[in-house]
């Protein structure tokens, strides 16, 4: 591994977890988090597996640890760690399967990948709030499903143009920092 793509990864784990820490409120609206371009980024750069999952997972943990401390001394700031939680952490490792069918050296693919990464959790998460009867008090048939989709896509589109956008840094980054051929084990 050379050093400039470990600087790469050290520098895309922490500015995520730091990104996730920053209160919604503070956030540009139209930019999303970078999450979802990470976990499509590791699966598609790292041959390792488990070290694929964890990159992605390991920065939500030690953000979700932050922002407890934060609301333990301080009750404004949210939660790090709420009774549903588990399900986000689940949907990560499904858009890291994502980049496992991401060829890095295909701009078609990795913007494919960055596309699906948050249709995919759109799709899942919204599915999953309907299903667990946290969907505004919607039912649970069709019509209420849908209406659970309606009133998501309020967050779709900055997380479509977040990952995009972070997966052209992601992957941009790894280009000019390392041989874009170049994966770690």
């Amino acid at each position: 591994m050379n050093r400039p793509v470990v600087f790469l990864f050290a520098a895309m784990f922490l500015l995520c977890t730091a990104y996730r820490i920053v209160p919604y409120e503070m956030r540009p609206e139209w930019l999303g988090a970078p999450q979802l371009a990470m976990a499509v980024f590791a699966g598609s750069i790292i041959r390792n597996r488990r070290l694929a999952f964890a990159l992605p997972l390991f920065s939500m943990l030690l953000s979700d640890v932050v922002m407890q401390l934060f609301h333990a001394a301080n009750p404004a700031f949210a939660p790090g760690f709420y009774s549903y939680q588990v399900i986000n952490y689940l949907l990560i490792l499904s858009t890291t399967v994502i980049g496992f069918f991401v060829n890095q050296r295909k701009p078609s693919q990795i913007v494919a990948g960055a596309l699906a990464a948050p249709v995919v959790y759109f799709l899942l998460s919204n599915f999953e709030v309907w299903a667990a009867g946290h969907s505004l008090g919607h039912p649970r048939t069709f019509s209420g499903l849908l209406q659970t989709y309606v009133d998501g896509l309020l967050f779709l589109k900055p997380s479509i143009v977040g990952t995009l956008i972070y997966s052209g840094i992601f992957f941009g980054g790894k280009a000019l920092f390392g041989k874009a051929s170049y994966s770690i084990a």
